[in-house]
């Protein structure tokens, strides 16, 4: 298998993302987006999934972190899609329970060539809740689903979240990351049985 790597660059009047990704890494992160809880969540998103992930943003975060969340999270998808190149021998489809105390998030995921994204099971007061910013660049729950559907549109996969239990706020976002990043990590291993694309159209 060729190293499945990406390097990603995107500019608009509201951000500059870069992203580097290895797909078969150990974990190794360098991330720097400007919102601190976003930082966080894609270092362990990067450590869950072992992946390399470098991630380094500059965006308009005093208006607010929404197009900087936005846009790295679309960048995200577009490099793990150019990292997967023709998807020979990999598992395709990966899922995983994550709890984090009280929380419990289950995400699966399918390489399919077919984006979409279901997002569900988030209590009500996700909506309204922010973390950080004291002092810092906030970040507002409410984008958890815009992150994963801007990450499946662009990586051009099927991505289910479900959180299954959970009241504190940050807890409930976390499992979601690692639980994402550990059905990625599933459903982009090489698998030994598998030499082809792992499809009956011969493609994904």
């Amino acid at each position: 298998m060729t190293d499945r790597t990406a390097r990603v660059e995107r500019t608009t009047k509201e951000s500059s993302i870069v992203v580097e990704l290895n797909l078969d890494g150990s974990g190794k992160t360098d991330v720097d987006t400007g919102v601190p809880f976003f930082d966080h969540m894609l270092t362990a998103f990067g450590q869950h999934g072992s992946f390399d992930l470098t991630v380094h943003a500059k965006g308009d975060v005093e208006i607010e972190a929404h197009h900087t969340v936005e846009d790295t999270s679309i960048v995200l998808g577009q490099a793990l899609a150019q990292a997967l190149g023709d998807k020979k021998g990999i598992r395709r489809f990966g899922d995983s329970y994550i709890p984090m105390d009280e929380a419990l998030v289950h995400a699966a995921v399918d390489v399919s060539g077919r984006p979409y994204c279901v997002h569900s099971g988030e209590p009500d007061h996700m909506l309204h809740a922010v973390i950080g910013g004291y002092p810092g660049v906030p970040y507002s729950t409410v984008i958890n689903r815009h992150v994963f559907e801007s990450l499946a549109m662009n990586a051009r996969i099927a991505l289910h979240v479900r959180v299954l239990s959970g009241r504190d706020q940050h807890h409930i976002t976390e499992a979601e990351f690692k639980a994402a990043a550990r059905a990625l990590r599933a459903a982009v291993e090489p698998d030994p049985r598998v030499s082809g694309v792992p499809s009956t159209k011969g493609s994904l």
